[in-house]
């Protein structure tokens, strides 16, 4: 048998967005066993790997506990010794500030492979997302990129010669990069740009004069933030696509390069949409918002995990020849189910007498994956036209439903014991809420970033509301002007008894019914 030869990937993620990451990087995410990456990075870029990969966060924050460097070195060197390809992911390049050094250190000498991989650095890219080149042929003939991590460090008095500064980490320290400038003979006139969360939907832009910034910024949060101090800021004025006027924040909704020309026809371009989801859900409903012009941030709004007993499903399955019908409603059903049923050392030849009922063409697609066609789709893709379309006589039939443990869909087995069906309903699995927000979908809603967001199901309906209760005052403010969308009419009745309202619901009761939903409310709304 050959040993696997383990290897380390030092990738940079870009700036931001999952849409300026390098194809390279895109490959080597999808077939990494181990992600170690920093706190900057993009949470949609932890989408990208294999739901069996081991994720490690060691993000370094500034005045937040961090996994210490050596600590870091030691995972990476640890995880290439047992064979494993491992991702570091680092934001913007590795060898901008990326502290790769010493993680090179100790894979060579522990005589580990590795390779390094650019990225965008953001002190490029920000510059640019922002309309400010860092170039000119009058006002700009050469650039600095330095960090301001340790301000006392730095040459001030050669650096407050130069036409253009980009400046990193600096957010906490810009009093004493003001005044250190300005001691050294910059003019207080000189235009200062400060960009925060560059090439997010959640981007903002501070511009002003040197002498002024610090009133300006007062008492807002400037980190993560890339600053450019130059003459070339003025310039913003004139380049960027949108105005926007001096002194104001500004919530730039940032579209990449693509979007700014040939997907300007895209039905749903300029649309940011909050996606809720499952905890580690396919990134397909994602996909397709994106191809029709939309910026997507996802927000997991349910942790699927397996039910607290497995009793009553084993007990199901070691007496699956006893049932004339099984009954899956959704995909995590199925995957619990059939991943089950394996655990016990039987296969799909047990139900060889046993027809199946599946209820949505998602779900009916994850059971044809495992090689097995549906006897029975209702036409309507909802639960409730299961009963009324079922192709056979119900009254004495043994049904087996594997469900989620709490809050399934009691009406559903409420209809077939009143058509006299014996209704065997077993947990197969459980959601929960998840603990937190992510930062990145938080700061849209806080911001009002967000144009639409998508709900296709109740429990993700429940558990929004729930956190969004947790971190804001008032739920009707957070969703003031945002369009509320669902997927069919169990969730529309979950959205107006939480929310009070429904804007767009799908009218075929699937992702893409809900995306051309979405299509149609935007053609409507630009007239």
């Amino acid at each position: 048998m050959t040993e696997a030869i383990g290897k380390v990937y030092l990738v940079g993620a870009g700036p931001g967005d999952v849409a300026y990451l390098t194809v390279k990087a895109d490959n080597l995410l999808k077939q990494a066993q181990v992600l170690v990456y920093d706190a900057l990075v993009d949470e949609q870029l932890l989408h990208c790997v294999s739901p069996n990969c081991l994720k490690l966060d060691v993000g370094k924050r500034g005045g937040k506990p961090s996994t210490p460097q050596a600590e870091i070195n030691q995972l990476l060197v640890n995880y290439c010794q047992q064979g494993k390809q491992v991702v570091r992911l680092k934001s913007g390049d590795p060898f901008i500030f990326g502290r790769c050094t010493a993680e090179i250190e100790a894979l060579k000498a522990a005589d580990c492979a590795f390779e390094v991989v650019p990225g965008i650095s953001s002190a490029l890219a920000a510059p640019l997302l922002a309309g400010i080149p860092l170039t000119d042929p009058v006002l700009s003939r050469c650039f600095a990129v330095l960090t301001a991590h340790e301000p006392e460090a730095l040459d001030w008095e050669a650096l407050s010669r130069l036409e253009t500064l980009v400046i990193l980490m600096g957010g906490q320290h810009l009093a004493e990069i003001v005044h250190r400038l300005i001691r050294q003979g910059r003019s207080r006139l000189t235009p200062i740009a400060i960009i925060r969360w560059a090439g997010t939907v959640n981007q903002q832009i501070w511009t002003d004069q040197l002498g002024n910034i610090l009133e300006t910024t007062a008492g807002l949060p400037l980190s993560p933030v890339v600053i450019v101090i130059g003459e070339v800021v003025g310039l913003r004025n004139y380049l960027q696509p949108e105005k926007i006027s001096k002194e104001q924040l500004t919530i730039a909704k940032i579209p990449s390069p693509v979007t700014m020309t040939a997907n300007s026809q895209l039905p749903l371009n300029g649309k940011t949409i909050l996606v809720t989801r499952a905890v580690g859900q396919s990134s397909q409903f994602c996909d397709r918002l994106t191809a029709s012009g939309a910026t997507v941030i996802e927000m997991p709004t349910l942790e699927i995990g397996p039910p607290s007993s497995w009793e009553a499903l084993d007990r199901a399955i070691a007496n699956l020849t006893t049932f004339d019908w099984l009954i899956l409603t959704s995909t995590n059903g199925i995957d619990y189910f059939f991943d089950r049923l394996t655990a016990q050392g039987k296969d799909t030849r047990t139900l060889a007498n046993v027809k199946i009922a599946v209820v949505g063409e998602k779900t009916a697609q994850s059971l044809k994956k495992r090689g097995l066609q549906p006897d029975f789709i209702p036409p309507n893709f909802v639960a409730d036209s299961l009963v009324e379309n079922f192709p056979e006589e119900l009254s004495g039939k043994k049904v087996l439903f594997p469900r989620v443990e709490t809050g399934g869909r009691e009406i559903l087995v409420k209809e077939l014991t009143a058509k006299q069906a014996e209704v065997i309903e077993v947990a197969a699995y459980q959601s929960c809420c998840p603990s937190s927000i992510p930062q990145t979908a938080e700061l849209a809603l806080q911001n009002h970033a967000v144009d639409i967001i998508t709900f296709a199901s109740s429990k993700t309906v429940q558990f929004f509301c729930q956190l969004i209760n947790s971190r804001f005052a008032n739920l009707a403010d957070v969703l003031a002007g945002i369009c509320i969308a669902s997927i069919g009419p169990q969730t529309s009745k979950t959205c107006h008894d939480l929310i009070g309202r429904v804007d767009v619901e799908a009218e075929e009761y699937t992702l893409d019914g809900l995306t051309q939903a979405l299509i149609i409310w935007a053609r409507e709304k630009r007239g």
